[in-house]
């Protein structure tokens, strides 16, 4: 951290929105350890790691504005147990809870970086989008940059908490997964039972 300084950590952030296993509960936190040493201020450590968290949710927000409604639509009528139907009940719920899905998605691990793409998707206008998550970023970043910070050299105490959480959200997510398929393949069982049942028989 002392050598790529604070741009540096700003541009890891940005990585870390497109490629999600990078871990900012890492990152963020030793930005806050170098800025208590006084390799830079606390204020270039949340300046620039908030800036990167904003990019690289801008280009999330890119890829699901390029994939719009019409081609999401499309591919989920040709994935396995998918509905066009579902892209647009989404997409109806996105248009109502958008603005507090973005906000508080951006303090989730794990939605923090995907809730840009419906927001794209949405075409949510960008300066909401951008206004919503710097807000929401720069609560997460101060949290973690400050514990570094406030911590010193025990800074990776905070990286345990922050594993609870995101094997709490992994969890979910598995198990919201698991009761989606179990539901759409018990209704495609039945429905297939029924038609069964329903030809008639032949001499």
């Amino acid at each position: 951290m002392d050598v790529i300084g604070p741009a540096g950590a700003g541009l890891a952030i940005a990585m870390e929105n497109l490629f999600p296993p990078l871990p900012s509960e890492v990152i963020l936190p030793m930005a806050g350890l170098a800025s208590s040493r006084g390799s830079f201020t606390l204020f270039e450590a949340l300046f620039w790691t908030t800036a990167g968290s904003v990019v690289g949710a801008m280009l999330l927000y890119g890829l699901g504005a390029w994939l719009g409604v019409a081609r999401l639509r499309a591919i989920a009528a040709k994935v396995p147990l998918l509905h066009p139907e579902d892209i647009d009940r989404t997409v109806a719920w996105f248009s109502r809870h958008g603005g507090k899905a973005v906000f508080f998605g951006r303090m989730i691990p794990i939605f923090r970086s995907l809730i840009s793409i419906p927001a794209g998707i949405t075409r949510m206008p960008l300066w909401r989008f951008a206004l919503l998550t710097t807000a929401g970023s720069l609560i997460w970043n101060s949290i973690f940059v400050l514990s570094g910070f406030v911590l010193g050299e025990s800074w990776h105490i905070v990286e345990r908490y922050a594993d609870i959480l995101q094997y709490v959200v992994i969890a979910a997510t598995v198990l919201g997964v698991a009761w989606f398929v179990y539901v759409r393949v018990r209704a495609l069982v039945s429905e297939r039972g029924w038609r069964s049942g329903a030809e008639p028989e032949l001499d």
